[in-house]
C-alpha cells in the first residue's frame, strides 16, 4: 500500500490477505473530505460488507500533515447545504443522495467489519467524526483530535453526537464537543479516545498488525462479535442479552463454529472459510 498518496485518486483501495487498505489521498488538501471522496467511501463500505474474504479494514491518510482535516468547506459543505449547483458526476450522486455522508463516514449501525485506523496526524472536525465510526485506533505521537464546528456556526452531527458519551466519560465527550479545541495524543490516549501513540513512522505497521492479529479470527465470528457489541449499546440488559444470544446463535451455526474446536483439539490451525 502507498501510502504517501500520489494526489491523483482521492481514495486508495486494495484488499490484501483478508485486510482492505483504506487511504484517504488528498495530502495537498489535508485529506479533506470531497464529495468525490465521501462517494468513493459510501462505495468502498458496500463493497467491503458485501466480501466474504474480507475480515478487517485498515484505514488511514496519506501523507503525515493529517489523518482529514474534515469536510472540504470549498466543495463538500456547500453540496450538503445545497447552496450551489452539483458541477460534476460525483456532486450530482452525493447532491440527490446526501446520506451519502452518513455511510462514508461509518454513521450507522449495520457495518460490522472491524476497522483499525492508523491516525497519521491530525484528525479535525469531520476527520474526528469518521474516527468515532472505527474500532481501534493508533495515533501518531504528532496527531491531534478536534471537533471544531462549533467554531463555524455547525454542529457534528456525523455521528459525534450520538456517539461521543458512549465512548467517553461525559465531561470529556461535552469539552471536546462543545470547546472545538484539540487534544493532543497523549490526552486522546488517556481519556480513551485512541488504543496507542506511537511514533510516526510506526504507526501504520502498528495498526497493520492489530489488523494481521485480528485476521486470526473467524470472519463471521468477528463480524458477530461487532455486531453484538453495536447493537447492544446502551441498550436494557435483557434486550442486550437477548441480542447476543442471537448473534452466539447465528454463529454457531456455521462451518468455521465447528472447524476452531477441531482444529484446537488436532493441535493445528484452524482453516476458516468464512460460512
Amino acid at each position: 500500500m502507498d501510502s504517501s498518496g500520489d494526489g491523483t485518486t482521492p481514495i486508495l483501495f486494495e484488499k490484501r490477505d483478508g485486510i482492505a487498505y483504506v487511504t484517504l489521498n488528498r495530502p495537498e488538501k489535508r485529506n479533506a473530505l470531497s464529495p468525490e471522496m465521501v462517494v468513493r467511501l459510501a462505495d468502498v463500505w458496500d463493497d467491503v460488507a458485501a466480501d466474504d474474504a474480507v475480515r478487517v479494514v485498515l484505514l488511514t491518510g496519506a501523507g503525515d500533515r493529517a489523518f482529514s482535516s474534515g469536510g472540504d468547506l470549498g466543495t463538500l459543505i456547500p453540496i450538503m447545504m445545497r447552496s450551489r449547483e452539483p458541477a460534476d458526476e460525483w456532486e450530482e450522486r452525493l447532491y440527490a443522495r446526501r446520506s451519502l455522508l452518513h455511510k462514508a463516514l461509518l454513521r450507522n449501525d449495520t457495518f460490522f467489519k472491524p476497522v483499525v485506523a492508523a491516525v497519521n496526524g491530525p484528525a479535525l472536525a469531520g476527520g474526528t467524526e469518521f474516527l468515532l465510526g472505527t474500532d481501534i485506533r493508533v495515533a501518531a505521537e504528532h496527531a491531534t483530535f478536534a471537533l471544531t464546528e462549533v467554531r463555524r456556526g455547525l454542529i457534528p452531527g456525523g455521528g459525534s453526537l450520538a456517539r461521543l458519551a458512549r465512548q467517553l466519560a461525559w465531561v470529556d465527550a461535552m469539552e471536546i464537543a462543545l470547546t472545538g479545541e484539540p487534544v493532543d495524543a497523549a490526552h486522546a490516549l488517556r481519556i480513551g479516545l485512541v488504543n496507542r501513540v506511537v511514533p510516526a513512522a510506526e504507526v501504520v505497521p502498528t495498526a497493520e498488525r492489530l489488523a494481521r492479529t485480528i485476521c486470526l479470527g473467524a470472519p463471521v465470528a468477528l463480524a458477530k462479535s461487532k455486531e453484538a457489541i453495536v447493537r447492544t449499546n446502551g441498550r436494557p440488559l435483557d434486550e442486550a442479552f437477548a441480542i447476543e444470544s442471537e448473534c452466539t446463535i447465528a454463529n454457531a451455526a456455521t462451518e468455521d463454529a465447528k472447524e476452531g474446536p477441531r482444529a484446537f483439539m488436532e493441535k493445528r490451525d484452524p482453516v476458516f472459510q468464512g460460512k
